[in-house]
């Protein structure tokens, strides 16, 4: 690779969890894999520890963003954090929570002052974190803030599954399935779809999205029979998002809308809550899946599954995930510069 290439920046996560070692693995299968060049934020000892304890002999390098596309070929570029980190696969520790939080800190720092092409975040876990004093409620709204910070702009993360065959946006995340109705609204469901629908321009390249919005209830309400909010909710978001020019349709009942047929007509699904998106994304493509993080000034992806710290350390853990959001931060990247250029 020439040095003109931007590396991305791939935050370890939870140490504790499978991040180092399915770093390890997406490098080890980068050339079979077709994987972009990418560097580590982490503590090198941890990553030489993890390599260790699964008995794998790994060449790794400390370097610099600058410097990481010409050493990927090689070995593993890892830009050295300043907290260590105790390599204690499958125990969660506060004790990492400060290397956790300022591999994600550089990472948008890089990216942010063009370092790094894109933020490719390895899974996290709450309590660590919490237990330590961290009092964001996850990953993605410590993002949010991340990037507030950095710009002066307040940002609104919108949450997208990425599959080669679906793509799923939920309205509302991690919240009871009995606060969904009351936290659902209109003005919530056009500002997401607003986000999703130019993010996919400018980043996926799609130059006019078709945006399939899902019901509530089933039936999408069947006309008010089963359930008011399909029609008093998530109908007027319809019909103000189509007088803006964004060609969206709906609500449509959630049972039919994840069949070969029907992905044909969209280019993503806007679901109203969690499960309702990311069943389908997670039933098609469990292990390609990937977390992107819309409606930031930065490219964000992220493997669509947790820590596992059940896993951690037993040399079973796929990449493949990692390596899929890999692959996508480097194409959305790559998009989005094109786009800026035009």
């Amino acid at each position: 690779m020439g040095s003109a290439v931007i590396a991305l920046a791939l935050s370890v996560g939870d140490p504790s969890g499978i991040g180092p070692e399915i770093a390890i693995a997406a490098f080890l299968a980068r050339g079979a894999a077709g994987l972009p060049p990418f560097y580590l934020l982490a503590d090198p000892a941890l990553i030489a520890s993890r390599a260790r304890h699964l008995g794998i002999s790994l060449q790794v390098v400390e370097t610099t963003p600058a410097q990481a596309a010409q050493v990927f070929a090689q070995a593993l570029p890892i830009v050295p954090l300043a907290a260590r980190s105790i390599d204690s696969p499958g125990r969660p520790d506060p004790a990492n929570a400060a290397g956790t939080i300022e591999a994600i800190d550089r990472a948008v720092a890089d990216c942010l002052a063009g370092d790094a092409a894109a933020v490719v975040t390895c899974p996290i876990a709450k309590k660590p974190l919490y237990d330590a004093g961290f009092r964001f409620p996850g990953h993605t709204e410590y993002l949010a803030h991340l990037a507030a910070r950095h710009s002066g702009v307040e940002a609104m993360p919108v949450m997208m599954l990425a599959g080669p065959d679906l793509r799923t946006v939920p309205v509302t995340i991690h919240i009871a399935l009995a606060e969904v109705p009351k936290a659902l609204t209109t003005e919530l469901i056009v500002a997401t779809a607003r986000i999703t629908a130019a993010d996919l321009a400018s980043r996926f390249g799609i130059a006019r999205p078709r945006l399939a919005i899902a019901g509530l209830n089933p039936h999408a309400g069947e006309g008010g029979t089963m359930g008011l909010e399909d029609e008093r909710i998530v109908r007027p978001a319809v019909d103000i998002l189509r007088a803006e020019g964004i060609d969206a349709f709906g609500p449509l009942p959630a049972d039919t809308l994840f069949h070969a047929r029907a992905r044909a007509g969209y280019d993503v699904a806007l679901c109203m809550y969690h499960d309702q998106a990311l069943i389908p994304a997670k039933a098609l493509a469990f292990d390609e899946a990937v977390n992107v993080t819309l409606g930031l000034p930065f490219i964000r992806t992220s493997p669509d599954h947790g820590t596992a710290f059940d896993i951690a350390g037993k040399g079973v853990a796929r990449p493949d995930s990692l390596m899929a959001a890999l692959r996508l931060a480097r194409q959305l990247a790559d998009t989005n510069t094109k786009a800026v250029a035009a």
